[in-house]
């Protein structure tokens, strides 16, 4: 289905639908109409010599330098080329797409003066796959992320490089292939194109919806661990959480009921008074994650439907505004949160891995879950990787939404260092991955020295999709497949789909 965007009705559903699954993309008609009457009212006051930020004058520092009405066009192309001053690796080509269709539907508000015919070539760009390779550093998430999105724009005049059916080429190339006509930037299109914390904001949806699957995922883990140690499921009663009156706790609690739910490993007598607080407290530590990513999920919807550009053009009033809708903070702060709540939850899963693993801890299992320890060390090693993974969450989780750097000759004397954030969040999650597909793994051995007393139905559709990647260790093997192989699934979210097909949709 074509995903129609007007401004005001961009998911992050939507931009995964875009961003991953290439989705087509389509203008609103009354968008359209308010794009040209924004432009209209541009023209006229280029007409009129009115000085206005981005169009007639320089920028940053700049900005009291007025250019001649013949500088004024060639001026947005220098402005691209000054602007494109990036580093390192390209930003992933789905978080480019969600960039691409944030900027979209910003300019569908009709405030930000450029030409309908830029904001079609960047549609088409979408339609046809040509995705402009963009270096990931450059961005203080601050006048917007200028210089990857200057390499974004660099492609709609036929300049820059481009991925474009699977290989890196020039952005002339890619958009000849495609069939997509070059444009010539006028008036005010070049910063229009790049004015925005767009790729900070496409990065952040993808982020918050993997985070939120993720999250989910941990739930599964837990449960899992939950039956192998037969742990006291008094702690996961509806009437406690309700008391407290937390959502994101209720909702966790609900979950682990709902995936032991007919476990015979839980029936079990054995239990203790009351358990650790890794077993104990899962739905308090992970219902706060994911009351945090409601919260996170609220701050990137609202910048996608946003007019977050600069100056900011009201054609009904005559108007035009400057300030600063292009500052990043909060989708830097979302992100940071974002970030802190998986890097908590994934510790939390290590040290139940922990429990399973240390025979003082571990309710009768074998010490490190294998039955030849000694000859034999087991998954000793295995908690050592998501010990190491937590550890480089717990600096990743250091804030750079704190570590304004001023550029620009101190006219741009406080910027949010959003892409920063963008950066170590999207790691800290890949780590989670893996920390939770350790402790699946372990789950999964553990609960081979149950049987052949059986798991709940959710713990048991878990379990078969572990063993359909990670045989059991019976004797010491290299690990490093299993893991890795395992993390991809938890990644792809086969553990989750699974599990609610023997249960139901989870919260």
């Amino acid at each position: 289905m074509t995903i129609v965007v007007d401004g005001h009705s961009l998911t992050i559903e939507k931009v995964i639908e875009v961003a991953r699954n290439r989705e087509k993309v389509d203008i609103h008609p009354e968008a359209k109409d308010r794009i040209k009457e924004c432009r209209d009212l541009l023209e006229r006051k280029i007409k009129e010599k009115e000085i206005m930020y981005g169009v007639n004058p320089g920028i940053g520092e700049l900005s009291e330098v007025v250019l001649t009405q013949e500088q004024v066009k060639q001026y947005q192309k220098y402005l691209i080329y000054s602007h494109a001053a990036g580093y390192g690796d390209p930003v992933s080509e789905d978080a480019v797409r969600a960039a691409i269709l944030s900027r979209i539907n910003c300019h569908c508000w009709g405030h930000s003066g450029l030409r309908l015919e830029v904001v079609n070539t960047l549609v088409a760009m979408l339609n046809k796959g040509v995705t402009p390779v963009m270096c990931q550093r450059g961005s203080v998430g601050a006048c917007g992320d200028l210089s990857p999105m200057a390499q974004m724009a660099l492609v709609l005049m036929g300049e820059g490089e481009a991925f474009y059916s699977g290989e890196r080429m020039s952005g002339k190339e890619a958009m000849e292939k495609a069939k997509i006509p070059i444009i010539e930037y006028e008036a005010r299109d070049g910063l229009a194109t790049i004015n925005g914390s767009n790729v900070i904001t496409g990065m952040g949806a993808l982020q918050v919806y993997d985070a939120q699957r993720w999250l989910k995922s941990s739930e599964i883990s837990a449960a899992m661990t939950l039956e192998a140690l037969n742990a006291n499921m008094k702690a996961y009663n509806e009437r406690l959480h309700k008391v407290r009156g937390f959502p994101g706790a209720i909702e966790c609690a609900e979950n682990i009921r709902l995936i032991t739910k007919d476990s015979e490993l839980l029936a079990q007598k054995g239990k203790k008074v009351q358990d650790a607080y890794s077993l104990r407290s899962t739905p308090q530590v992970v219902g706060a994650a994911r009351d945090a990513f409601k919260w996170a999920r609220y701050m990137i919807e609202t910048e996608l439907n946003s007019a977050a550009d600069n100056p900011t053009f009201f054609p009904k009033e005559d108007l035009v505004l400057t300030g600063a809708n292009f500052q990043g903070t909060p989708l830097a702060f979302a992100l940071e949160m974002v970030g802190i709540a998986v890097t908590t939850v994934a510790a939390l899963s290590e040290r139940r891995l922990n429990r399973l693993l240390n025979p003082h801890l571990s309710m009768g299992l074998p010490a490190f879950l294998t039955k030849g320890a000694g000859m034999f060390s087991g998954l000793m090693l295995s908690q050592y990787t998501a010990g190491s993974l937590v550890c480089e969450n717990r600096v990743l989780s250091h804030p750079a939404a704190t570590g304004s750097i001023p550029a620009a000759a101190d006219q741009e004397d406080f910027v949010s260092m959003g892409m920063t954030t963008a950066i170590k969040t999207k790691q800290i999650i890949d780590n989670a991955q893996a920390v939770v597909a350790i402790e699946l793994m372990a789950g999964a051995q553990a609960l081979d020295f149950k049987a052949p007393i059986k798991p709940g139905k959710g713990v048991a559709a878990a379990y078969e999709v572990v063993r359909r990647h990670v045989d059991h260790l019976e004797e010491d093997r290299p690990l490093f497949d299993d893991i890795n192989n395992l993390s991809f699934v938890v990644k792809s979210c086969d553990v989750l789909s699974e599990v609610e097909k023997a249960v139901g949709k989870l919260n």
